[in-house]
């Protein structure tokens, strides 16, 4: 008898110990989002992960009778089916008749005249914590647009999957979509805390502020490991892509596919150019990828990083190591295709110049620390999940 109640005290333990650990987002949190949103006109930045459980949050405040008047979507569309860098139409929902409005493209920030009929906007959108993943650079425009015309921002707070400081932090002169802020590669918060961070350093033109309020979460911290339970755009479809994204991102300014094309995006590198292994993959149109990779039906001979342990931050092996053996060819010129864009991607142009050089990742490492540190003292006044 007595063994037999321990074990269920062992049970019970195990389950509260569960139960406390599991992630409450800030969309999930209803007591505190529907207050905010009763009697208001509202406009929603939202894509395929804005779920409450396994309902969207556009189906979830309709149910709560929450006038929705619009959707703004991001990079990769309402549904998150859009190839990386298409062109986002507006339309509408076809199950709800919510009008859906672009901010890819043209438009990638809500213009006055669609905001006049809305008195605040949620953004619910999942991040994968890299400085040029899209999704926070439509933040900041969302911000500014809500400054500009005095209207408040509901951030509903998920976690940070890839949660690290690391990396060049951007420079000034290499501002871009995909480098809005000056942050590292890598930056260590969620959407909420680089809202707060963006507010709170006077990132918004002309000195404004955003009315803002976060909702956070409860039961994650940061270092706390996080499986996404829908995958954030088309080309990161697990944990493993989501921890070499960082890394391999850069190479896109680069002679080597990142695997678009495949079922395994960012978990293969490759090039019909070079042979230095004999691991192989053929990228080809493939819907819910990619329907137009780099080396369609080519066959790209390089490396199968499905099952190494992916870098704990943001690392250059793989861009200096396919260098290396570009040059080793006589092909060192053909490996910087894009060479503006590599340096967009990085945030600086001295990456890219120490590579040619020939300068080992721990001397390319030392020279941005100094600006990274500096940034990690920072990074601590906004933080919501120590």
């Amino acid at each position: 008898m007595k063994t037999k109640y321990i074990f269920l005290c062992c049970l019970l333990f195990t389950f509260n110990a569960l139960t406390a650990q599991e992630v409450i987002t800030g969309a999930e949190q209803m007591d505190r989002l529907l207050p905010i949103l009763k009697g208001k006109r509202v406009a929603l930045v939202v894509n395929q992960t804005s779920k409450v459980g396994e309902t969207h949050l556009l189906d979830t405040l309709l149910a709560a009778h929450i006038q929705i008047k619009k959707i703004f979507a991001p990079e990769h569309g309402f549904r998150g089916e859009a190839d990386a860098g298409e062109t986002i139409k507006n339309g509408k929902d076809l199950r709800t008749g919510v009008p859906i409005l672009s901010l890819y493209g043209k438009n990638k920030k809500p213009a006055a005249a669609q905001l006049q009929d809305i008195d605040l906007i949620v953004f619910d959108i999942q991040d994968v914590g890299a400085r040029f993943y899209t999704y926070i650079s439509t933040m900041q425009y969302i911000m500014e647009a809500c400054a500009e015309n005095r209207k408040q921002l509901i951030i509903t707070d998920r976690p940070n999957p890839c949660d690290y400081v690391d990396g060049p932090v951007r420079q000034k002169n290499q501002k871009s979509f995909v480098g809005m802020h000056a942050i590292p590669v890598l930056h260590g918060c969620t959407v909420g805390e680089l809202a707060q961070m963006i507010n709170g350093e006077g990132w918004l033109p002309n000195g404004r502020k955003c009315a803002l309020t976060v909702i956070p979460m409860e039961g994650w911290k940061h270092g706390q490991p996080y499986t996404l339970p829908v995958k954030p755009s088309p080309n990161l479809p697990n944990d493993q892509a989501i921890a070499l994204y960082p890394s391999l991102c850069p190479f896109e300014g680069t002679a080597v596919s990142v695997g678009r094309g495949t079922h395994f995006p960012f978990q293969v590198i490759g090039s019909p150019d070079i042979r230095i292994s004999s691991f192989s993959f053929r990228p080809e149109a493939l819907e819910g990828f990619d329907k137009n990779p780099m080396y369609k039906d080519q066959y790209c001979y390089g490396n199968n990083l499905r099952n190494i342990t992916a870098p704990k931050g943001f690392s250059l092996k793989y861009i200096i190591a396919y260098y290396q053996a570009y040059q080793d060819l006589g092909k060192a010129d053909k490996f910087f295709t894009r060479p503006q864009w590599f340096d967009l991607l990085i945030g600086n142009r001295t990456v890219r110049e120490q590579i040619i050089k020939g300068a080992s990742e721990e001397e390319i490492r030392a020279g941005w620390q100094k600006e990274l540190e500096a940034y990690k003292k920072m990074r601590e006044k906004y933080l919501l999940y120590k």
